[in-house]
């Protein structure tokens, strides 16, 4: 009998189309359930340069776990859900880090446990699957793994920095915490290519909530109203150099948008979806990138940190309401001065500002994008709810209140003092 003889195959069939959909949708949800948590700890962490760079990190995430998912629907594994199931486990995990004691806690769970165990998971995937006829996976992998080391790297050198102006005693809090976030994630069996353990994650007693009043850090001049003319109407909003400088201090509070936006980001995602999730994941890193723009513009000219106001009084606003009201209060205040910027870029170009005139450029383009997510999102909210999706009327009246109600609890001394920083402000440049 003649022996049948056949060619042999190598390493490029080590998975076949479905074990690799596999891997990359448990990929998918461990981006997705880390990206809500870095939303979600924003209002809470006090750090200025943290607060306005972490957005670009989950921004970035973001990017990533939509290529993944976009590239599992593509393998149409098995159908086109992807469903939790087995990788159950991995998510439990990751929302078991959001209960970090301390903001300190949460950017090492982040820098030392979770962006490290997927860039690993990231290059093992690469080193074992086929370039060729996964190609498209191997191109946003590798932009993937340049992007956890980068984040790794900027959140490693900021704890070094602030470490030890740490209380010692929330230090050890947070290093006893990573130990057994550690501990957990290697009975879980890490983010690896295999399914994890089926064990149920111990550390998830509570849920964790975002942080009804905003963390700031003590080097800028805490206030709740940034500038007089919110409060004053005698105050001129300014022309000239007052307009400038006005527009820079807009643009650098607008860390109550960051704020609120990982606010909803984290309150919305499981109710709205992913769709949710990466359009929010843009509009928090839109937000920081303004106020990146309005504090370099302050700091070129020659302002100190401990001069700068920044206030809280729209964050505020929203407290122990609806989430439904930050939603709406994020998209109210977009709407309603997107107008004002193109005359403000003209004044600044007559002004020969080409720098204020080039940040409100772009924050216009920006601000048009985001006025459609507004629309969009908050009316599937109310469409969820049984109510009118075409009619947010009643919320965008509620954020007008719950703002002049802020507004009207001003005290004289608040008044007094947020005068005096914007006089002070005006005339150092007057001099």
């Amino acid at each position: 009998m003649t022996e049948t003889h056949y060619l042999t195959g190598n390493a490029r069939g080590t998975f076949m189309r479905q074990d690799t959909a596999v891997m990359l949708k448990r990929f998918y949800l461990i981006e997705q359930a880390s990206i809500i948590g870095q939303a979600g700890w924003l209002p809470a962490i006090p750090y200025f340069e943290m607060k306005t760079l972490i957005p670009k990190m989950l921004w970035e995430d973001a990017m990533t776990a939509d290529m993944l998912r976009k590239r599992v629907i593509e393998l149409r594994f098995p159908s086109r859900m992807l469903e939790v199931g087995t990788d159950q486990p991995l998510v439990d995990y990751i929302r078991s880090c959001y209960l970090a004691p301390n903001a300190i806690a949460f950017m090492m769970v982040m820098s030392r446990l979770i962006k490290p165990a997927l860039r690993s998971a990231y290059q093992t995937y690469l080193n074992v699957a086929d370039e060729i006829g996964d190609g498209p996976t191997y191109r946003f992998l590798r932009v993937a793994i340049e992007e956890k080391t980068r984040h790794i790297d900027i959140l490693e050198k900021f704890l070094a920095s602030v470490i030890g102006d740490v209380p010692q005693e929330e230090v050890e809090k947070a290093d006893a915490w990573i130990k057994q976030q550690d501990l957990w994630l290697q009975k879980v069996g890490g983010f690896g290519l295999d399914a994890p353990n089926a064990i149920a994650i111990e550390p998830l007693t509570g849920k964790y909530e975002p942080a009804e009043v905003p963390a700031r850090e003590d080097s800028f001049r805490k206030v709740r109203f940034y500038w007089p003319d919110i409060v004053d109407p005698a105050f001129p909003y300014g022309t000239g150099m007052q307009l400038q400088l006005r527009s820079a201090v807009s643009h650098f509070n607008e860390v109550w948008a960051v704020e609120t936006g990982g606010f909803i980001l984290y309150s919305f995602a499981e109710e709205l979806g992913w769709s949710f999730v990466f359009d929010a994941a843009r509009w928090v890193y839109d937000e920081s990138r303004h106020v990146r723009m309005g504090y370099d513009r302050l700091v070129s000219w020659g302002y100190e940190d401990d001069e700068l106001p920044l206030g809280t009084y729209i964050y505020d606003s929203s407290k122990g309401h609806d989430p439904i009201y930050r939603l709406g209060m994020l998209f109210y205040f977009e709407s309603k001065n997107i107008g004002k910027k193109i005359d403000r870029i003209k004044n600044f170009e007559r002004m020969q500002d080409r720098m204020s005139q080039h940040d409100m450029d772009f924050d216009w383009a920006d601000e048009t994008i985001h006025t459609g997510y507004g629309k969009t999102w908050l009316s599937q909210v109310l469409k969820n709810r049984g109510q009118d999706p075409d009619d947010y009327s009643h919320v965008k009246d509620e954020c007008e209140r719950l703002v002049r109600r802020v507004v009207e609890s001003v005290s004289e001394e608040e008044i007094e003092e947020i005068k005096q920083i914007a006089n002070h402000m005006i005339t150092k440049q007057s001099q």
